[in-house]
């Protein structure tokens, strides 16, 4: 039995955050009736046409969900939604903020006529506070959240490359509701749950957080290298390719020095002989790295790397991540079926050996539209007026 077996989740949701939240639940085994609407549904569904015409960001969250197309401005629509709700065990949500209340389905309200209803929403910031009604996209919130100050090089401040903000909410959104679901086995009752973009990123921003409150100086962006620990970060081979690599203790440093570096007379040099020293010079130790990597190769480097059991790893690109040999001998790939036909997929990182894979279509917008409303007992006439 798959462990979120009998749950049933509705979803109004679009972009990344609710989706990356209700797939996992998904993955679990709960049956997930996504909202869309009529016509275009999930915005996302036209972010780009890259996966055999479908966007990349949808095939890549909305696996094993239902698609019920309705126009939640009718009030036959709301009538629907309201059935649903009343045999469902969780509503989530990330519409605008006020959006779901003028609706009619705050989660004051819901709370009252479904006791036993889980209402979970994710906003930007937050369903009070001078920024609440402020637009929050990822790039917005990875701002806010100081994100950007600490990334990119020491002249140009950049946003992570994937939406780790929405990901972020996303996150503790499912986890919220996992939590909820075991609640309710105790006490009987629902839960209403709220997750602030804002605040899901700034609990990830934990390490430059407390050194910048606490310290003297905020931590200088470096690039791809670590803002308080050296060598750690990209070092290139002679081949030009990059090598990345951290040292983490002295044991390791010293480990470095005698193997890779041939040189083990350099881990006691008073310049280098402790961490917080190699970061005061690390351009002079950053040229005594690289002029002896530039007599091998990169995979020689690595050789070596591995050899005295330092951390390294190369620069893979997406398609070399897609041919990972550590995934295929790990099995980690499937395919999913979708409007466009079969796709790979990688199975969800938490593995058991009593959970078997939920991996099930991704669905047309409006696809189980029919068979959802005629299971809540909607006439064919009640149905083609819903839908037309």
């Amino acid at each position: 039995m798959l462990p979120l077996e009998g749950i049933t989740v509705v979803s109004l949701e679009q972009a990344v955050a609710a989706p990356f939240a209700t797939r996992q639940l998904a993955d679990l085994g709960a049956r997930v009736i996504k909202v869309e609407r009529p016509g275009v549904g999930d915005f996302a569904r036209n972010y780009d046409k890259t996966v055999k015409g479908m966007a990349s960001h949808f095939v890549w969250i909305n696996r094993s969900k239902e698609s019920l197309a309705l126009d939640l401005k009718q009030e036959e629509a709301k009538e629907v939604l309201h059935k649903l709700l009343a045999e469902a065990d969780v509503f989530l949500h990330n519409l605008a903020p006020g959006a779901v209340d003028r609706l009619g389905f705050s989660a004051e309200e819901l709370k009252v006529k479904y006791p036993k209803l889980i209402i979970c929403s994710i906003s930007g910031y937050g369903t009070f506070g001078p920024y609440t009604n402020k637009k929050a996209y990822d790039l917005l919130i990875q701002c806010e959240a100081g994100l950007v100050s600490v990334t990119g090089t020491e002249d140009t401040p950049s946003k992570a490359g994937i939406s780790i903000a929405d990901i972020a909410a996303g996150m503790y959104a499912y986890t919220g509701v996992l939590t909820a679901i075991i609640s309710r086995y105790k006490t009987g009752k629902g839960a209403i749950i709220e997750v602030s973009m804002l605040e899901a990123l700034a609990e990830w921003m934990g390490y430059p957080l407390y050194y910048s409150a606490y310290g003297e100086n905020e931590p200088p962006r470096t690039g791809a290298s670590h803002a308080t620990i050296y060598p750690y970060g990209p070092f290139k081979a002679g081949d030009g390719k990059m090598v990345f690599m951290g040292i983490q203790n002295e044991r390791e440093w010293g480990e470095f020095c005698e193997t890779v570096l041939n040189n083990s007379e350099l881990a006691s040099d008073p310049l280098f002989n402790s961490n917080s020293q190699r970061v005061v010079n690390k351009n002079a130790l950053k040229s005594i790295i690289e002029d002896v990597f530039q007599a091998m190769d990169s995979g020689q480097v690595i050789e070596r790397l591995e050899l005295s059991r330092i951390a390294n790893a190369r620069l893979n690109t997406m398609n070399e991540l897609v041919e990972h040999p550590q995934l295929a001998a790990r099995n980690r790939w499937r395919e999913v079926d979708s409007p466009v036909g079969k796709l790979k997929a990688l199975i969800p990182p938490v593995t058991s050996d009593e959970v078997d894979t939920v991996m099930k279509p991704i669905p047309h917008v409006g696809e189980h539209t029919n068979s959802i409303l005629s299971e809540l007992g909607f006439s064919q006439e009640q149905i083609s007026k819903l839908t037309t």
